[in-house]
């Protein structure tokens, strides 16, 4: 399969990209800020299956034509779309900047928007585009001090996966939303420092994975939980 991974020099995406490059059928195109990471993944990859390209998802908006002629020299057709990446800075909304709003919503939502309409046109029928939410945008569930304008930004891209998969049904490609609860992550450190969380990077990973491969067989246009704990 052809696989596009965006968010994955650290984490959660990283080790999802390891973990799916271990089938050497993949080919697998990364994108993130951190070159020197992604470099080290590629040669971690005994299948030699990874590529990467580097992508502010801030800035993606100067880096669109490249970035288009860059996938597309690559690819004649993608499989699975993972948008995996995300900016968390935590501070009560009456603190934020306007700088620090637009930070998080470029990175959590309109940069994956931009991402993805930029592959639909290469996913043949049967495709799968899975976005990473979190249980912080989930309807209903516990919400933080601090996380006001993380937590609207991944409402927004759980919302706009129920929308897309009713827009590209008639070209046959799911679209589903995984709201993930507590991973121990960077990420989550700094949002909840002194808490462990019950699930590891690696074993959020195996999941996605699987879903990612699997869960368009069951789902479409679903914003679905993952999550053992509170927070």
């Amino acid at each position: 399969m052809n696989i596009i991974i965006n968010g994955a020099t650290r984490g959660i995406g990283r080790e999802t990209a390891l973990r799916m490059s271990a089938d050497r059928d993949n080919q697998i195109l990364i994108t993130g800020r951190n070159e020197a990471e992604m470099k080290k993944m590629v040669n971690e990859s005994t299948n030699e299956n990874i590529t990467f390209v580097k992508l502010d998802l801030a800035e993606i908006k100067n880096e669109i034509e490249s970035l288009k002629h860059q996938i597309y020299n690559r690819f004649s057709s993608i499989d699975i779309l993972l948008n995996i990446a995300g900016s968390l800075i935590v501070k009560d909304f009456m603190k934020l900047s306007d700088e620090e709003c637009r930070e998080m919503m470029d990175v959590n939502f309109f940069g994956p928007a931009a991402l993805t309409r930029l592959v639909v046109p290469l996913m043949p029928r049967g495709s799968h585009i899975v976005n990473i939410s979190s249980m912080g945008g989930f309807q209903g569930s516990s919400k933080y001090r601090g996380l006001s304008v993380y937590s609207s930004s991944k409402a927004a891209i759980s919302c706009l996966s129920e929308c897309l998969s009713q827009e590209l049904a008639e070209k046959g490609i799911i679209v589903n939303c995984l709201a993930l609860g507590s991973v121990q992550t960077e990420m989550f450190r700094n949002a909840f420092p002194g808490f462990t969380a019950p699930v590891s990077p690696e074993g959020m990973a195996e999941f996605i994975e699987w879903f990612a491969i699997n869960g368009s067989r069951f789902f479409n246009g679903k914003v679905l939980p993952v999550a053992l704990g509170n927070p």
